[in-house]
């Protein structure tokens, strides 16, 4: 059975996808940034609440993976944290500057992260070379690779992901990046193990007064009277695609 695990912005989603059938929960912050550490009270408030796996993502700013030492020691305080905090599984991924896994970081992040299933998340798409980080990875001990087999979707990327997953089998390939009921089938069809989806939406701000003159966004178009949501009727609809698939 494939495994359908749903990103999630907030406590909230992250039930709303418990909720309709999601078998893991990567949990994450800032999705206009691609996802960043969310804060403890999230996490507190997750690992209360929700009873399937959450694996929360460890990355502290948005843009590319080549991290500072400052930044390395954030991430290895959260990964700590994350730890004694008694998730079952944590994300995250750094490069060097040449585009090639980072080993000696991730092997500290490896060992702060002992006991929990690690997933190597997109910094696997902006490698140089896709197969030389796989081994890389197989050789770190990491559980599974999120990846849209280098291209700006899934689907588009499925010949790398079918390759990479006809492999030995560890690191698991996890297909995400536009996965959506309408493509499902030809992610099962290709054999893939695990499919990531934000299986979101955005929903309207509740408030009624609208200060529209200015902006707290450094983005000037951006929307800030918006915010992205798990939407639970498809992530039923996903899961309903799988179970039928393996009838």
């Amino acid at each position: 059975m494939a495994v359908l695990e749903i990103c999630c912005y907030s406590m909230e989603c992250a039930v709303t996808a418990q909720q309709q059938g999601a078998d893991r929960i990567e949990l994450c912050a800032a999705p206009k940034e691609g996802g960043l550490t969310p804060s403890y009270g999230v996490l507190k408030s997750v690992r209360e609440a929700v009873t399937i796996p959450v694996h929360p993502i460890v990355r502290p700013r948005g843009g590319d993976f080549c991290y500072s030492s400052g930044e390395l020691s954030a991430m290895l305080d959260d990964v700590a944290h994350i730890n004694a905090l008694g998730f079952p599984g944590v994300v995250i991924g750094l490069l060097n500057e040449d585009g090639e896994v980072n080993m000696p970081a991730m092997r500290k992040l490896m060992a702060a992260a002992k006991g929990m299933a690690v997933t190597f998340h997109r910094a696997f798409d902006m490698c140089a070379d896709p197969r030389q980080a796989y081994e890389k990875l197989a050789e770190l001990g990491v559980t599974r690779i999120l990846t849209s087999g280098q291209q700006a979707s899934a689907e588009k990327g499925l010949s790398l992901i079918t390759e990479l997953n006809g492999r030995s089998g560890v690191p698991i390939i996890m297909a995400g990046a536009g996965v959506r009921a309408g493509n499902l089938h030809k992610f099962l069809d290709a054999g893939v193990k695990e499919l990531h989806s934000s299986a979101g939406k955005w929903i309207p701000s509740p408030m009624r007064y609208r200060n529209t003159g200015l902006s707290m966004s450094t983005d000037a178009e951006a929307d800030e009277y918006s915010r992205y949501s798990v939407d639970g009727e498809s992530v039923a609809v996903m899961k309903a695609i799988i179970d039928r698939y393996h009838v």
